[in-house]
């Protein structure tokens, strides 16, 4: 998976509970993804139950890669249709988001090109990356920790159903499973 771990750990997702706000709206975040599209969520992915992991620092890296290599495998890696025992995965959307804020900004544009080349390209559709002001965002989606990447569980209608931070547990992935199965 070249440089795919590092490269979006230190970019973007996940993980601590933070239940505060579990049933607002996701708010309307647009980026432009890996392969040149804009791309709106939750509006753009609403066709299913959505995972959206954001950072806006790159001190969120350690944590970061402690998220990605177990959601690709659950959520995003396509089943072997020549297996045995036939692999069942959620069907989900997943959406990670590198957010490129204040002075940052200017940088957003070398980075989605250093990002196109280093990412693994299945990733591609995957990666939207914002550029613009951090607004109300931090305050929305009770973003607290600068250094702390987030990750939310979004239904269909663009609620979030589930919200956490920080490092990568068995517990917290068996959380979101349930989560985006069992609703």
């Amino acid at each position: 998976m070249k440089k795919l771990t590092l490269t979006l750990a230190s970019l973007f997702l996940i993980i601590h509970v933070s239940n505060a706000q579990v049933g607002d709206t996701f708010p309307e975040m647009t980026g432009s993804s890996l392969t040149d599209e804009e791309i709106t969520v939750p509006s753009a992915t609403q066709d299913k139950m959505t995972l959206i992991g954001i950072a806006f620092s790159k001190k969120a890296e350690d944590d970061l890669q402690t998220w990605f290599q177990p959601v690709w495998e659950r959520f995003i890696r396509e089943a072997d249709p020549n297996a045995l025992i036939p692999e069942m995965k959620p069907d989900v959307n997943v959406v990670f988001i590198p957010m490129f804020t204040g002075l940052k900004r200017g940088a957003s544009g070398s980075a989605i090109r250093k990002m196109q080349k280093d990412v693994d390209e299945k990733l591609h559709p995957h990666v939207i990356v914002y550029s613009g002001k951090m607004g109300d965002y931090e305050d929305l989606l009770k973003m607290d920790e600068k250094d702390m990447p987030y990750f939310y569980v979004v239904n269909k209608a663009g609620e979030i159903i589930y919200a956490t931070s920080g490092r990568s547990s068995i517990k917290k992935l068996n959380e979101v499973e349930k989560m985006v199965t069992d609703y």
